[in-house]
């Protein structure tokens, strides 16, 4: 920061030393002068504005609405925050007076914002009109913009990071008017304009790094980054006019032309320099910094999700592709192994092989990122194609409680949730969320219908207690099951009466080898107990005493059926 402000400083005494006219740093108000949100959906003066400024604001076409919602100096900058609307805040200058001047006119003005994550609709706009004609946009300033914007606050996915001298020269007239036009739409992010200089004669030559973003960390694997760079009033054809690269303060490469192509490794940091030329003489220096990052081997999802968020991983293991979301176009798939499951989050369609429900995937490399709770898996690389097919899956058997509760457990894995109602009535509806109680009993969670292409959309919901097939979801802490099909709600059961207190099971947790079921009517009873997995352990029939010995520690789910009638518990076995 403090070079580039010293090469402005440069730029200014060179901009004076060819006539300066007019100048404007802000730095000779009170703090806050401008405007600002009243509260109230209109718009307040404040500090010394209007009558101690030599220049206006317009927010007719912007949304200002709170004090956080303003265009004022702020630490001797001018600052535009959360301006949005139709067409932002404008800003404009006096009249300037250029009538004296015995050769064309420069302008200049330094733009730079606070990187606070910004869209293609941020923009930041500069004008000029000559002799009180129609204002002439800067258009598409170093690549940062297009035709109708002089910078978007974002463009090709990547956000404006760069400090910009934004000048125009050759102007000629009697006077001279300068227009910014700021749009931003988040109370996060911040245009910053300053240093607004006129005077006679050419603009300084600068430079303009235009890629890559300093400090960005590029994904393993990448061999190669352009660093890319524009210069300005300089004509580099003229011997001792150029652009030299250094990297990590090796040797000089000199004269080189944009793009400069960095070879890269993993793991590897780059620190480069690039230095305008003038006449054999250094005229301005830009520095950028990058990295590539490391990837980290993982043998299993469980792992995976073990790994930190923004790291890179690659799965030397294979999962199963358990459902493959095709309503939308972040290419989403959910896969699982015998431990866990984690959501493909591929919204760049890096994973182009063609790839089915019940295929297997070896190989995965990506990058952990979350959404709302939800853990994700962004590919980096693709994959050759399957590496097996038709595998089946067989859904872990879960319990209400066991899901609200313990639900991180099951994220993104398939799951049939056992023996629940439902509390609203009607159809299926989708983008709703639903509560499921566990039938005769209170234990409650979400039932999430989030896949609008699929047939489940529009059925009726059931009135009897069903079990529900999906994958298990999260909403910021709320765990969540999501069906996928019609098929996905069971209601094989629903000519069965579930009642969950019509029955005791004692003593639960067991630390012997007997379990006693008990009934109203004590008659025979088909019992059938499952593994957590989903795993049938034990089928038989009893009266009243159930033989665990052959059980290993853990958590059970069991299913009673009695003169028609089912149910269905947790056991569990210490």
């Amino acid at each position: 920061m403090n070079k580039n402000y010293f090469l402005l400083i440069a730029l200014l005494i060179s901009s004076i030393s060819f006539g300066q006219i007019w100048s404007e740093d802000f730095g000779s108000y009170a703090e806050n002068t401008g405007i600002e949100g009243d509260g109230a959906g209109g718009v307040a003066n404040i500090g010394d504005y209007p009558g101690g400024v030599t220049w206006t604001l317009d927010a007719t076409n912007s949304g200002l609405f709170n004090s956080s919602d303003f265009a004022k100096t702020v630490g001797g900058v001018f600052t535009f925050r959360d301006t949005d609307g139709a067409g932002g805040v404008t800003w404009e200058s006096e009249l300037i007076n250029i009538s004296a001047a015995t050769s064309p006119v420069t302008f200049q003005l330094t733009a730079s914002n606070n990187a606070g994550g910004f869209e293609t609709s941020d923009f930041y706009n500069v004008y000029y009109s000559v002799d009180g004609g129609p204002f002439t946009l800067i258009a598409d300033w170093n690549g940062l913009g297009d035709a109708t914007t002089t910078i978007f606050g974002e463009k090709g996915g990547v956000d404006w990071g760069t400090v910009e001298t934004i000048s125009q020269s050759g102007i000629s007239g009697s006077t001279l008017q300068i227009r910014v036009q700021a749009l931003i739409n988040a109370s996060a992010e911040q245009f910053f304009l300053d240093d607004i200089s006129v005077f006679e004669g050419a603009a300084s030559p600068s430079l303009t790094l235009t890629a890559p973003t300093d400090n960005n960390v590029f994904a393993p694997g990448t061999t190669s980054v352009d660093v890319e760079f524009v210069a300005q009033n300089i004509d580099l054809m003229i011997a001792g006019n150029q652009v030299n690269v250094t990297v990590n303060m090796g040797a000089t490469d000199a004269d080189v032309t944009s793009p400069y192509a960095i070879p890269t490794t993993n793991g590897g940091t780059y620190d480069v320099t690039v230095e305008l030329l003038e006449g054999g003489m250094v005229v301005d220096t830009k520095m950028v910094s990058f990295s590539v990052a490391n990837i980290t081997t993982v043998n299993n999802i469980t792992e995976l999700r073990a790994g930190t968020e923004g790291e890179y991983y690659e799965l030397n293991n294979e999962a199963i592709i358990s459902y493959i979301v095709t309503e939308n176009t972040r290419n989403q798939k959910y896969i699982q192994d015998a431990g866990a499951g984690i959501l493909i989050d591929d919204t760049a369609g890096t994973l182009s092989a063609p790839l089915n429900i019940g295929d297997g995937i070896f190989g995965l490399q990506g990058q952990l990122s979350s959404f709302s709770g939800v853990l994700q898996f962004v590919p980096i690389a693709n994959v050759p194609g399957a590496s097996s097919t038709g595998n089946s899956l067989t859904p872990l058997y879960v319990t209400a409680n066991e899901l609200a509760t313990n639900g991180e457990v099951y994220e993104s894995r398939l799951i049939r949730l056992l023996n629940v109602t439902f509390a609203d009535m009607g159809m299926f509806s989708d983008n709703t969320n639903y509560t499921v109680t566990t039938d005769g009993g209170t234990d409650s969670t979400v039932c999430r219908v989030s896949f609008g292409d699929e047939d489940l959309i529009g059925t009726t919901i059931p009135a009897v207690a069903v079990d529900i097939i999906g994958l298990g979801g999260e909403f910021n802490g709320t765990y969540q099951i999501l069906p996928r099909y019609a098929a996905d709600i069971d209601t094989t059961l629903s000519n069965d009466e579930f009642d969950t207190t019509s029955f005791s099971m004692y003593p639960n947790p067991v630390n012997g080898t007997t379990v006693t079921i008990t009934s109203a009517s004590n008659s025979t009873k088909e019992v059938q107990v499952y593994s957590i997995l989903g795993k049938q352990v034990i089928n038989t029939t009893i009266t009243n005493t159930l033989n665990v010995a052959e059980l290993q520690t853990g958590i059970y789910v069991v299913r009673i059926t009695e003169n028609g009638k089912s149910a269905t518990k947790k056991l569990v076995i210490k």
